[in-house]
């Protein structure tokens, strides 16, 4: 009986040892859990863009949309109120994209990320800046915002003048790569948007009231606090999910070092998944309401396995060529894409669903559609809400 007993024994801590495997449902409502998207969150604006840790940001209406699928009350002012305050900024950060940050984020989530998408794609347009110090680029485009702000275009033509013989393009990127700079306000304000025009992030932030993490500073985000952070908002999730958020490479050993920290669960695959001890992790057949989100919506984009929340059925179905479109979420999955057509005299919204959805779908559908609509539709005008017939043949029963 002897060898019985050490066999059981040996395969019950092989058991113990085993990481629990969620399933996609349950990742699914985990992060929607953490991406405030199961029920409105009660926080400020800057509040829930430094729990996100950031907004997508590439067009200028985005954020506003984020910010109203998950907060309670929400009014577009907050946001530009924040933004002519210089307590949040648009800035290019994540994935060598442009992201709405907080002031005490922007600069060192910037400095943290430098090294991976931001430098991957300067490293790009090196054929058109051979014979450029880059150093002295630097130098010459702090030296123009500092005096004022500038619009890209404004930035080349002087750029031009120190290297004529430069692609235009490649100077005007690699300026916004090797320098952290912001884009100055009216530029993403609620109905007051003007074009781009770019200042030193440490100049334009420095003016800002200090937030309770402390001033904007210009040096890297820590990189520990940071994984904690990402887990804290998209977890669980892997070494490969956090890289794909942020553009870097070779998170693994800050993974190791948090490991003690951290639980470790697998997902279907078998991949392994870290998560905060204390997060929520709500059992998967909670409610999950419809959601609208903005095209770019930091949801879609920040997991290497993206199966969570996007079917694999419906992975290239939020883009026609270069457009991306704005989605939408049933039972917490990505499940069509609307449309806005903002009239002089109405403004009309389009429901676009991949699979025809049930009634009580479409009604939810069409009560999610009237809250965003009542949030940021011009006031007095009147609003019409739309329902698309799916091109999918396969319609649910």
């Amino acid at each position: 009986m002897a060898p019985k007993t050490t066999k059981t024994t040996k395969a019950t801590r092989a058991t113990r040892a085993t990481p629990p495997v969620l399933s996609t449902r349950a990742l699914n409502r985990a992060t929607l859990d953490r991406q405030m998207l199961l029920r409105p969150a009660p926080l400020t604006a800057e509040q829930a863009v430094h729990h996100l840790v950031g907004l997508q940001a590439q067009n200028t209406k985005p954020p506003y949309y984020a910010l109203a699928a998950r907060l309670d009350g929400f009014r577009p002012e907050d946001l530009s109120e924040l933004m002519e305050s210089r307590r949040v900024a648009r800035i290019v950060s994540l994935r060598s994209t442009v992201h709405t940050h907080t002031a005490a984020d922007a600069v060192p989530l910037r400095r943290l990320v430098q090294d991976g998408a931001i430098e991957r794609e300067l490293r790009m347009f090196g054929k058109g800046l051979v014979g450029v110090d880059l150093d002295r680029l630097t130098e010459l485009t702090a030296a123009e915002v500092d005096e004022r702000p500038r619009t890209p275009k404004e930035l080349r033509e002087r750029l031009l003048q120190e290297w004529p013989d430069a692609d235009p393009q490649s100077l005007g990127l690699a300026a916004r790569c090797l320098l952290p700079m912001v884009q100055v306000t009216p530029r993403g304000l609620w109905g007051r948007s003007g074009r781009v025009a770019l200042a030193r992030a440490t100049t334009w932030l420095g003016a800002a009231p200090a937030p309770d993490s402390g001033p904007p500073a210009d040096r890297p985000a820590d990189l520990d606090e940071t994984v904690l952070r990402y887990l804290g908002a998209f977890g669980p999730a892997s070494v490969k999910d956090m890289q794909t958020w942020c553009g870097l490479t070779r998170l693994r050993p800050a993974f190791e070092r948090l490991r003690p920290r951290l639980l470790v669960f697998r997902d279907e695959q078998g991949t392994e998944l870290f998560d905060l001890p204390d997060a929520p992790r709500p059992d998967e057949d909670t409610p999950a309401p419809p959601r609208l989100l903005p095209e770019f919506d930091n949801l879609l984009l920040s997991h290497a396995d993206r199966t969570r929340v996007v079917p694999a059925a419906h992975r290239t179905r939020t883009w026609t060529g270069n457009q991306a479109h704005r989605t939408f979420l049933l039972d917490g999955f990505l499940a069509g894409i609307w449309h806005l057509d903002e009239g002089r005299e109405r403004t009309t919204l389009t429901i676009e669903p991949f699979v025809r959805p049930t009634k009580a779908q479409r009604d939810a559908l069409t009560s999610e559609a009237e809250r965003t609509l009542r949030l940021l539709a011009p006031a007095g005008l009147p609003y019409e809400i739309r329902h698309e017939d799916p091109e999918d043949p396969q319609d649910t029963p």
